[in-house]
């Protein structure tokens, strides 16, 4: 059975192959949006019937059919022919850092560069450096690259929550900079994708030289990879790589659209700016030579006709049109949320007792949460059975009577088992305010199974939420497979709702999964899953999953 990421790659390939060849655009964009919903598809596109795969966001008939052709062939057609035209070896340039279809294209115009050998002689030649936009600094970046083996190319990748730690040091750092006038940390950390690969720091002010001495004082900076006088790029001691830029404060605006990305979302307005006979670019919207707009990214979006799309929102999957018509979504904010419905205490595995985890969701700002300690199934944390649970609620009580203006609601995280039925019987259930049921065991089952599994359990008349309901954790273990459609259509039926669980590693569900249970009018339930009192502070990550959906 073909995979997701196996299918996403098929499609990436022929828009790859596509941009080299200079195709239309939005025919390049089709196919690049195909793979980036393919790989995000909360469950395998292979056991979806045929028929379902219009319930894929932004599949009509032309990309369903295409996608039933891969799953029954392994190939597309189009892919087979345009392979026959494209070296392999240049196809594989796009893992070398910094080297994108366009430039690839200006290579193997200008240079006939084919594959990495080529690419290689023509850097020990010094060749590359004569064509405008690669100099000398990248030249030897990728000859750096290049002498690596190609399985380690591509960097690591570490979690939103990871990457925040590190964005919060610096952003403190730099903001003691003197004639520092605007400061954020764009790219992909800006829309807040759950997994980053670098970060991107935009700055505005009149002195770059004062920015970057005190950039580069930065304490866990391991090494410089490149500098000049308006950016430097450098390694901290992590491995991550972080680069900053010095824009002036009337390109603050544009600056910050531009390094946000996503890449697919500014060629789309990119190309809005030339339909209007306009120019953007990370310096402004241009009218010829005169700057309409670039100060602020309103007056940029605006320039184009366009509302301000917010950041988490740029993946080119109809947010540019929404913004023409007026249709972009008022998006949910860390302060609208009232409770959390998914925590632990020392009754099981979590580290803080049930007062201390009170107290922690109302310094948070909460007004309620749910104590969820696990069932019976999960002896290794001390999982509660009937006569411990009702003993826990007990203590619930005593401590609802000593701390006012936080209502603590009876809960569990109860196991789904391999039947679909639950640890715990109906008559204890019953008795609770709100019931997680998750999957703990036999993550790895047949499709089938799964699915059948968790529609038993949403089909309990107890169960409030599936809880972490894919299983998977990011860059560790992959997402259960069952029929995300079936689930979501079962969950309306039964008025269940789906979880979105905040924990850095889980993100569970994933965007694009939010958005289609959004789409078919099923609740979402932002959790924390706290463990300790600190645990109420992971709620934004959960946020940020569900702004993105």
């Amino acid at each position: 059975m073909m995979q997701n990421e196996e299918i996403a790659r098929i499609f990436d390939d022929v828009a790859d192959m596509l941009e080299l060849g200079g195709e239309n655009f939005f025919r390049v964009r089709a196919y690049r949006n195909a793979a980036r919903v393919i790989r995000d598809f909360p469950a395998p596109i292979a056991d979806l019937a045929r028929d379902r795969f219009k319930e894929i966001p932004g599949f009509g008939p032309d990309l369903s059919s295409k996608l039933a052709t891969i799953l029954d062939t392994g190939d597309l057609p189009i892919r087979t022919e345009l392979m026959r035209t494209f070296p392999t070896g240049l196809l594989e340039l796009k893992n070398l850092p910094a080297l994108g279809p366009k430039r690839i294209k200006l290579l193997a115009d200008r240079l006939h560069i084919r594959n990495r050998d080529d690419l290689k002689r023509a850097i020990e030649a010094g060749q590359l450096r004569t064509i405008r936009g690669f100099g000398a600094k990248m030249e030897e970046r990728l000859l750096e690259a290049l002498n690596r083996p190609p399985e380690v190319l591509k960097p690591n990748r570490i979690n939103y929550a990871d990457a925040s730690i590190v964005a919060d040091s610096l952003l403190a750092h730099m903001r003691g900079c003197t004639g520092l006038e605007r400061l954020e940390i764009a790219g992909s950390f800006r829309r807040r994708r759950e997994t980053i690969g670098d970060l991107d720091v935009v700055t505005a002010s009149a002195n770059a030289s004062a920015v970057l001495e005190r950039f580069r004082a930065f304490p866990p900076i391991l090494k410089t990879l490149e500098a000049g006088e308006t950016r430097v790029s450098v390694v901290l001691n992590s491995g991550l790589q972080v680069d900053l830029r010095v824009v002036p404060r009337s390109s603050w605006g544009a600056a910050l659209v531009y390094f946000t990305g996503s890449q697919a979302h500014c060629v789309h307005i990119r190309r809005i700016a030339q339909n209007l006979g306009l120019l953007l670019n990370e310096y402004g919207l241009y009218r010829d030579a005169e700057l309409v707009a670039g100060g602020e990214e309103e007056e940029v979006y605006r320039g184009l006709g366009l509302s301000w799309i917010p950041p988490e929102l740029r993946e080119d999957r109809g947010e540019v049109d929404a913004a023409r018509d007026g249709r972009l979504p008022k998006l949910i904010e860390l302060a609208d949320l009232r409770g959390d419905l998914h925590s632990h205490s020392t009754w099981t595995d979590g580290r803080a007792s049930i007062e201390e985890m009170a107290k922690s969701a109302q310094a948070a700002g909460l007004e309620y949460f749910a104590l969820t300690d696990h069932s019976q199934r999960l002896a290794m944390v001390h999982g509660l059975d009937p006569l411990r649970l009702r003993t826990q609620w007990s203590e619930i009580e005593a401590v609802a009577a000593r701390i006012a203006g936080i209502t603590i609601l009876r809960g569990i995280e109860v196991d789904i088992l391999e039947d679909g039925t639950l640890d715990l019987p109906d008559d204890v259930l019953s008795e609770l305010d709100w019931v997680v049921a998750s999957v703990h065991s036999k993550l790895d089952m047949e499709s089938d199974a799964m699915t059948r599994r968790i529609i038993r359990a949403i089909r309990n008349r107890n169960v409030d939420v599936i809880g972490h309901p894919s299983g998977r954790l990011i860059g560790h273990r992959k997402p259960s497979s069952f029929d995300m459609g079936e689930i979501v259509r079962v969950a309306r039926e039964e008025g269940c709702a789906l979880e979105v669980n905040s924990q850095a590693e889980r993100l569970d569900l994933t965007d694009i999964a939010c958005q289609a249970v959004k789409h078919a009018g099923i609740k979402l339930v932002i959790s924390s899953d706290a463990h300790s009192m600190r645990g109420f502070n992971l709620l934004r990550y959960g946020i940020g999953q569900a702004r993105r959906g």
